[in-house]
């Protein structure tokens, strides 16, 4: 069987984002640019790793808030936490320990309250001069915590039952009358 390009053809424009930067923001195609250097010629898997955090999407990189940066610091404060997103402010901590940050941004406040507690924001460019290989540094990621990812199964395979436990199906009403039928009874088919 061949291609039916009629229908359709080959998948082309369909390359991968780590080929080339989907991003039009100049300063994170520096990024790119640089930490793929490092990586290369380091051969530093912190680098190689910042450079595939770099070409994520903005939804598979999501903000790291003020509060789950310090739960995740404690004990570390001579280490510098890296993250590839954005920090944001946690107006429930009352009290924010020194802590040295290196993200892709942060929010007003946010970099007010460090800088307040005796603590430094420095930016990634300032991290390859510091530290090129990520040593005596923690890398960090936010919650991905979107509507969505409920609907999500498991990862799936012949021999594991549990795909589907747990994950959220798109009804419109829950309720005695939607969705109640085969699959979702013993009596009809099968459970799930």
């Amino acid at each position: 069987m061949g291609i039916d390009l009629k229908a359709g053809g080959r998948r082309t424009g369909h390359k991968s984002s780590m080929k080339a930067a989907r991003t039009a923001n100049p300063y994170n195609i520096l990024l790119i640019k640089l930490y793929k250097f490092l990586a290369r010629r380091t051969d530093s898997a912190f680098c190689a790793t910042v450079v595939k955090r770099l070409h994520m999407s903005k939804t598979n990189a999501p903000p790291v808030g003020l509060n789950r940066l310090a739960r995740y610091m404690k004990n570390k404060e001579d280490k510098i936490a890296v993250i590839v997103a954005k920090v944001t402010d946690d107006v429930r901590m009352l009290e924010v320990p020194k802590l040295t940050v290196c993200a892709l941004g942060f929010t007003e406040t946010a970099r007010k309250r460090i800088v307040a507690a005796g603590g430094e924001c420095i930016t990634f460019d300032q991290l390859a001069l510091r530290a090129p290989t990520g040593a005596n540094t923690v890398l960090l990621r936010g919650p991905k915590s979107r509507k969505a990812l409920a609907h999500f199964g498991h990862s799936t395979s012949v021999s594991n039952p549990h795909t589907h436990d747990g994950v959220k199906p798109y009804v419109r009403s829950k309720g005695r009358k939607f969705e109640k039928a085969r699959g979702r009874r013993r009596s009809c088919g099968f459970k799930v």
